[in-house]
């Protein structure tokens, strides 16, 4: 499907630092057992059960048990899935799942065959299964977003605040600073910000940083130039966000992509 990340992975000593997508995260546990920390709550799966992160939530990852965790993972981006969800007829605009780990064994397998077929590159299976996979989560798992629980005024602090921060990757501002722009004290920005993302303004910007290197790298720019074009001090800078938040280093990302243009 366009718009959709596909990963597949096996981990045993990585830990995923605290980060969040722009899309969804739609995945199926293949053996062993992961742990995640979801907006505070932590979350167990194991082999069979599906794991669903909302977008812009944020999450951690690593094993639940000795021997680590593999994976199947989808990301789809807000637009495809509701796109799929206005197909549907559903009651809401933007789908939200309510549970983070579901045992569905059906949909579990058709995520699956799913994955499978667009690692083979059989390109019309791959999406016929996957636009069949999400319908079948949303009609099943998916509900109304709730509505935000901050006060009108923290809510506006954090828009704000959110939007400075997507301008000023290379050159962030300071607390004192990004709470002045909005017109808010730098506390009750912070204390809003956390409530608003379940992250402080500067954890919340290396994922943004680590977002947009993606993009970077998905479109054939060379690491070290992703890293000077989001904000990194260098490429080592880069490396280590990128895999504690991807997984995988940005080189090996590229590659995987099939984006790595030689001497680009």
């Amino acid at each position: 499907m366009p718009e959709t990340d596909l990963l597949k992975a096996r981990y045993v000593t990585h830990r995923f630092s605290r980060h969040v997508h722009d899309g969804y995260a739609i995945g199926v546990i293949v053996g062993g057992v992961e742990e995640f920390d979801y907006r505070g709550t932590l979350h167990r799966a194991g082999t069979g059960e599906l794991v669903l992160v909302n977008p812009d939530s944020v999450h951690t990852g690593q094993a639940g048990a000795p021997g680590g965790w593999a994976y199947r993972m989808l990301y789809p981006s807000i637009d495809a899935l509701t796109g799929i969800a206005a197909e549907l007829g559903a009651p809401y605009a933007t789908p939200h799942f309510p549970e983070q780990v579901v045992r569905d064994d059906e949909v579990a397998a058709l995520l699956g065959r799913a994955h499978q077929a667009a690692e083979r590159g059989n390109a019309l299976a791959a999406s016929t299964l996957s636009r069949t996979l999400f319908a079948r989560l949303l009609t099943r798992h998916a509900a109304p977003k709730p509505a935000a629980a901050l006060p009108a005024e923290g809510r506006r602090s954090v828009r704000d605040a959110l939007e400075l921060l997507h301008g000023s990757l290379v050159d962030p501002p300071t607390l004192d600073d990004l709470a002045g722009a909005v017109g808010a004290r730098p506390f009750a920005l912070l204390r809003a910000f956390k409530a608003a993302t379940g992250m402080p303004p500067h954890a919340y910007l290396t994922s943004l940083r680590v977002r947009q290197a993606r993009r970077l790298l998905l479109s054939g720019v060379r690491p070290a130039q992703v890293a000077a074009e989001v904000g990194f001090t260098d490429q080592a800078h880069l490396n280590r966000h990128f895999k504690r938040i991807v997984g995988v280093p940005p080189a090996a990302y590229q590659r995987a992509a099939g984006t790595y243009k030689t001497g680009a």
